[in-house]
């Protein structure tokens, strides 16, 4: 009996782990302008959420930075266009634009950097794009997120 306790106790141990929300991700970014993902999916029962960005590239970041930026979809091209011209030591992200949710500094070969937000700013069913703001690179460097 005791031992069906303790296998009892053990299974919903390791399944309460095993059902815990992954409250973060890593993404890397490289010298050919990609980020590992283009697709992320946020659980609703994570109150913050975690992108740890590292470029696996060798260019340093005035040649080939790389930042990670999440906005609404509807904000994207918005904030894209002003964050160009908002520079690299404003990190090509117009200072305090309130359609910027979350964001990391620009970051070169070998550097990381990481950005933890409140998903209270997140609506289940809302649209949200991420990208790299350095300029020309959110052609290829963008994605998805959800809130489900």
């Amino acid at each position: 009996m005791i031992r069906q306790c303790l296998a009892a106790s053990l299974l919903v141990l390791s399944s309460t782990s095993l059902m815990a929300a992954e409250c973060s991700i890593d993404i890397q970014s490289t010298d050919q302008m990609r980020f590992s993902t283009d697709n992320i999916v946020v659980d609703k029962s994570c109150k913050q959420f975690t992108v740890n960005l590292q470029h696996t590239g060798t260019m340093p970041s005035n040649v080939m930075g790389h930042n990670w930026v999440l906005t609404t979809a509807a904000d994207m091209q918005g904030a894209m266009m002003e964050g160009m011209s908002a520079g690299v030591a404003n990190n090509y992200v117009k200072v305090d634009d309130a359609r910027v949710i979350a964001h990391t500094k620009v970051i070169g070969g070998g550097e990381k950097d990481s950005v933890t937000f409140d998903t209270s700013k997140l609506k289940e069913g809302e649209s949200y794009a991420f990208f790299c703001s350095f300029p020309g690179h959110s052609a290829l460097m963008k994605g998805t997120l959800a809130f489900k």
